[in-house]
């Protein structure tokens, strides 16, 4: 099952690196200070501990606005599925 909610930023662990282009998060920053996020980033709930792996540009517009929390989908998993993600 599927939740959406909010939750705060310094709660959501991006165990991969990301590359992100700066003129995207730059517009996102513009459309998210003016609309609001339209489509929440997918996260992975396991053990209470959230995990990010998509919507990097999404995060760091959030982050560079100083937003608190952000729109998320979450997904409950377990500790083996977060393992294929991170391999």
């Amino acid at each position: 099952m599927v939740v959406i909610k909010e939750i705060p930023l310094p709660r959501i662990r991006r165990p991969l690196p990301r590359q992100t282009d700066p003129e995207k998060v730059r517009a996102l920053m513009e459309s998210i200070a003016i609309e609001g996020l339209h489509e929440p980033i997918d996260v992975l709930e396991v053990e209470g501990e959230y995990y990010g792996f998509s919507g990097c540009h999404r995060f760091e517009a959030h982050q560079r606005l100083g937003k608190e929390t952000i729109k998320c989908r979450v997904r409950q998993a377990t500790q083996s599925v977060l393992k294929m993600h991170l391999a």
